[in-house]
């Protein structure tokens, strides 16, 4: 039997004796289980409601009776946000962004009903699930289980003894990082188990999956060196404990939220008050199409005119008003994506800005990694909000589209007591418009999203890796 597995395996049975070592570690186990069980079954709680509520809103959307399209475009439907099978291990902003939209004509509206406004202040600090046991908890057990690992040795004197034994500088080193490293094993398992069986679900895929795992194996390695790492650098126990316990407060609580912070301070992001202030002032400037003096509509309908050869609307051989709900929409949807489209680049740029951040801890580059890789961070977010708004537009278009074609001017403009029944068009139009689908990315494009966490992840192992080198020279060197 080698030297190094002689020393882990003494490592591992004084962490056996130790009744706090072991209770916390059964905490551990026990808190990780119960996050994947009650994560699991929110997320497939959620996935129903979800699909159930989107079934009520298109059978609520087709049940509509014969009338004139353009009620049906200020009628408008609900759409839901599903959620992917590794949603369950880490939920990333889903709770925070809403996940339901209204859509209308003549209006862009944002998601809502997201958890966080419906829950308690706890769930800002973390949801109970796989990834925020693995992210902040798990380390902290480990620098508790392992913080004397070296320390230790060099405060009692044996680890002269141990080399007087005969047992070399690396051989010491890493029977201590194979007891600690297994530990991490062991709290690592129930969560990756449980991706396993999250990954097995219909629709699952296996990339993101073993990027995910990937990324949190190379993380909790991290913290096992860095543990080692500190523990061979100070000569009592106590050193240890507070300079890994001052290394996790700050780089899974303070930075990450400073980060934050940090990011909105340098990248103003207008809120959604001044956003509309902004899109009514730019509505009254773009024109007014029920005023026959405004210049761009008047334009416009000169131009129609001209298009078909006649003098007046009511010899168009299609409903006019219908035409200009098209002309309408059109506009006030290209300036709704103008300021979507800007409030999603200053998004961006915060992100970007926490990931320069992220450079300074792992724990924002893993918790970046798993989101992208779960589809659950703020570019899924931002996929859904884009398909929402191509299937709003195209829905509201085709029933502006219906009013010209289907709809006689010289109806659509009468005031008679019978006008009413001559606008309106058979319900079949709106029964055969499609339902909102969301098209999920593939497998490749989600693993491609979380390669750069991944690479900030493996760029402090493998500093870590050398700083575990130059601990493991320096070892038993008279201080």
């Amino acid at each position: 039997m080698s030297t190094a597995w002689l020393i882990a395996r003494d490592e591992l049975r004084m962490m056996v004796r130790n009744r706090l070592a072991m209770i916390g570690m059964g905490l551990l186990l026990l808190l990780t289980l119960t996050a994947v069980v009650s994560a699991w079954a929110h997320q497939r709680g959620i996935a129903e409601l979800r699909a159930r509520h989107a079934q009520a809103a298109e059978a609520a959307f087709d049940a509509q009776p014969d009338r004139h399209p353009h009620r049906m475009v200020h009628y408008g439907t609900f759409i839901f946000r599903p959620l992917g099978p590794l949603a369950a291990f880490d939920p990333g902003v889903d709770a925070f962004t809403g996940n339901s939209m209204f859509l209308e004509g003549h209006r862009q509206n944002t998601a809502n009903f997201g958890d966080v406004r419906q829950s308690s202040l706890l769930i800002r600090f973390g949801q109970l699930t796989p990834a925020f046991v693995l992210q902040v908890i798990a380390p902290l057990l480990l620098i508790f289980l392992g913080y004397g690992v070296l320390a230790r040795e060099t405060e009692q004197g044996t680890l002269r003894v141990l080399m007087l034994q005969g047992a070399r500088r690396w051989q010491v080193v890493g029977g201590k990082l194979l007891a600690l490293g297994l530990v991490a094993l062991i709290a690592g398992a129930p969560a990756m188990i449980g991706l396993v069986a999250m990954a097995r679900q219909p629709g699952a895929l296996t990339l993101p999956m073993l990027a995910i795992a990937a990324g949190y194996a190379a993380y909790l390695a991290l913290w096992t060196i860095l543990i080692v790492v500190v523990s061979g650098f100070v000569r009592r126990g106590r050193d240890a404990l507070l300079a890994l316990t001052a290394l996790w407060t700050v780089s899974t609580i303070l930075l990450p939220r400073a980060a934050a912070d940090l990011a909105s301070a340098a990248v103003p992001l207008a809120n959604r008050l001044q956003s509309d202030v902004a899109i009514a002032r730019d509505l009254r400037a773009m024109g007014d199409s029920h005023n026959p003096d405004d210049p761009h509509f008047a334009a416009f309908k000169q131009s129609v005119l001209d298009r078909h050869g006649v003098s007046r609307v009511e010899d168009l051989p299609l409903n006019y008003k219908g035409i200009v709900a098209i002309e309408g929409e059109r506009m006030t949807s290209s300036l709704f994506n103008r300021y979507a489209a800007a409030s999603h680049a200053a998004q961006a740029r915060q992100n970007a800005y926490v990931d320069r951040i992220g450079l300074l801890s792992p724990a924002i580059a893993l918790r970046s990694l798993s989101m992208a890789a779960a589809g659950t961070d703020l570019e899924g977010h931002r996929r859904f909000l884009d398909q929402a708004e191509a299937y709003r537009y195209a829905l509201v278009q085709r029933l502006n589209a219906m009013q010209a074609q289907a709809v006689r001017f010289a109806d659509d403009t009468a005031t008679d007591a019978d006008a009413d029944r001559r606008k309106r068009v058979s319900a079949s139009h709106w029964q055969a418009a499609p339902d909102f689908r969301f098209v999920a990315p593939d497998g490749a494009t989600l693993a491609g999203a979380a390669l750069p966490g991944l690479a900030v992840v493996l760029g402090w192992l493998v500093l870590a890796l050398a700083a575990l080198g130059l601990v493991t020279r320096r070892l038993g060197a008279r201080r």
